[in-house]
């Protein structure tokens, strides 16, 4: 066994998985994963910047970090970066805090390098299960970006799209610095008009239409699962490979768009980060159901996270 530490700084969150790894088995022992909000997208999609509160509240969680990683006795430590600090004029700035905190620098991936990690992350542990199809469509909905990812047991095709949930609240449902409680028939249809155009943009190098089992990732999609489940408060291994039907997703999806912001905050599963982006999410993944015919979404705990620790291990 390896011990590990995979660090997943997205647009929305902050993640952190220690565990320790056997690549010979196969198997991955958690020992700490945990997830902080720190919205470090913000604003970017209308600045082209990383805002500097955004930038304190994710070293401070890096911070917290740090101690769990060396509590542990972490031989080897991974830090990558998705879409918001892709995007991000000053992300050196972020580059050097991370370094200062944990001593690694960040690598700001390609959306292509992050459809790879998510599908190792979700596909590792479903090799030899007989009652899901292949080849699998793995669709991670993340803060600024969604990938796309095909393959059978390795990654066929790829595209990384900007048609996240953080991006779509920004864009279309945030005025004045205030979101739209709830949003408009016009609001959603503009930010359908962005999801569709964004799926054809994947269609031309990926096969959506060619997918058997549709793999669902990241929160926009467990918190649809959590409250699918109707759980009292988010469990992660009842959620983590329960199956969605689309009746159930696109009910969820309009139950969301039509609540105010104090309803979604009173549904028990739902992370206060989610609240005001969670809509955006959901239509996202109904968008993706629609375009491809799926009956329903597996979903999956495992992630972009796993397939990081994976690559350390």
């Amino acid at each position: 066994m390896t011990r590990v530490a995979a660090i997943d700084c997205g647009t929305n969150s902050i993640r952190l998985l220690v565990a320790d790894a056997d690549p010979a088995t196969g198997e991955l022992v958690d020992l700490d994963r945990r997830m902080t909000i720190v919205r470090l997208g913000q604003g970017v999609d209308r600045t082209g910047r990383l805002a500097p509160d955004a930038l304190e509240r994710t070293f401070a969680a890096c911070r917290e970090y740090a101690t769990i990683v060396k509590d542990h006795g972490t031989e080897r430590l991974r830090f990558v970066a998705t879409s918001a600090s892709r995007d991000a004029e000053n992300r050196d700035e972020f580059v050097r805090g991370v370094l200062d905190i944990l001593g690694v620098e960040p690598e700001v991936i390609s959306g292509d390098q992050e459809a790879e990690f998510s599908f190792t992350g979700a596909t590792k542990e479903l090799t030899g299960r007989d009652d899901l199809a292949k080849p699998y469509l793995v669709v991670d909905i993340g803060g600024g970006s969604t990938e796309f990812v095909v393959g059978e047991d390795h990654v066929r095709a790829a595209r990384s799209v900007d048609i996240g949930c953080v991006r779509m609240t920004e864009r279309h449902l945030v005025h004045d610095g205030v979101v739209s409680d709830p949003p408009t028939p016009e609001q959603v249809a503009a930010i359908r008009a962005d999801i569709e155009a964004a799926l054809d943009l994947a269609e031309e190098s990926v096969p959506l239409r060619e997918a058997r089992t549709l793999v669902g990732l990241a929160g926009s999609v467990t918190t649809i699962a959590a409250i699918a489940l109707d759980l009292p408060e988010y469990d992660s291994e009842a959620i983590h490979h329960s199956r969605v039907s689309y009746d159930r997703v696109r009910e969820i999806t309009e139950r969301l768009l039509s609540a105010t912001h104090a309803e979604r905050a009173a549904i028990p599963s739902m992370h206060p980060g989610r609240v005001d982006v969670i809509g955006a999410g959901a239509l996202v993944l109904l968008s993706v159901m629609e375009r491809i015919g799926a009956d329903e979404v597996v979903v999956s705990e495992h992630d972009i996270l796993d397939g990081i620790a994976w690559s350390v291990a």
